[in-house]
């Protein structure tokens, strides 16, 4: 649970979670913040959670390596 890298796979999901929330309540809300951010918003979630899965695949193989 103190692993580093566990700590950062866990955060990184957590700010897709947050990301995609925010987006997906601005495109339910409409208006103008969803025409100004919402691709954006998108795209922000596509990075956080390419991050994420490096993380995770990170810890993972570290993790059956031993080290």
């Amino acid at each position: 649970m103190g692993d580093p890298l566990y700590i950062l796979a866990i955060l990184a999901m957590a700010a897709v979670v947050i990301v995609l929330v925010i987006g997906l309540g601005g495109f339910g809300k409409g208006g103008a913040f969803n025409h100004k951010y919402g691709n954006k918003m998108m795209r922000l979630r596509l990075l956080f959670q390419f991050i994420a899965v490096v993380l995770v695949a990170a810890y993972v193989y570290l993790r059956n390596q031993g080290g």
